[in-house]
């Protein structure tokens, strides 16, 4: 382990949340700054951020650290450091309620789709059933799959038809 010089120090984190769910407790820190725009060979930087996330089971074992960088074209007006960290959370939402969707539900990754643009299109239309469905209020894509499949005249209603 690499020890820190005695005279470096660390800020306050500029935000800090601790959440307990799902079994564990994370912790969340995030130190903000606008010092580096026009500085970085980043096109439109306006803050850099880093993010440590910090992870344990409840009794405080099984430890996990994280630490990752970010860059946002957003000024400090538009994304405060609360802001920028709830923005890097809902990152997962996306992952969670889109990827996860289609990995599973769709088993995109064994789909023998392979030539040409075909697989860009199905991924279109598998995107394009997923945005339909959540508009629609379906919380279980694959439930509502199940009961479409089924009724194709009901599905056609999901596109005015």
């Amino acid at each position: 382990m690499i020890s820190k010089p005695s005279s470096w120090r660390v800020s306050p984190p500029d935000y800090q949340t601790l959440d307990k769910a799902h079994g564990r407790i994370e912790k969340r820190s995030i130190w903000v700054s606008s010092e580096l725009k026009g500085y970085l060979d980043y096109p439109y930087s306006e803050q850099v951020a880093r993010i440590e996330r910090t992870t344990t089971d409840l009794q405080g074992e099984n430890l996990r650290h994280e630490v990752v960088y970010a860059i946002t074209s957003m000024s400090k007006e538009h994304a405060t450091a609360q802001e920028f960290l709830g923005f890097n959370r809902c990152h997962w939402g996306i992952e969670n309620r889109l990827h996860w969707v289609r990995d599973v539900t769709f088993d995109e990754d064994r789909c023998t789709i392979r030539t040409k643009s075909a697989p860009r299109v199905m991924a279109t239309f598998r995107n394009l059933t997923i945005s339909l469905l959540r508009l629609d209020g379906e919380k279980n894509i694959a439930k509502a799959l199940r009961y479409y499949a089924g009724k194709p005249h009901k599905a056609l209603g999901l596109i005015g038809l």
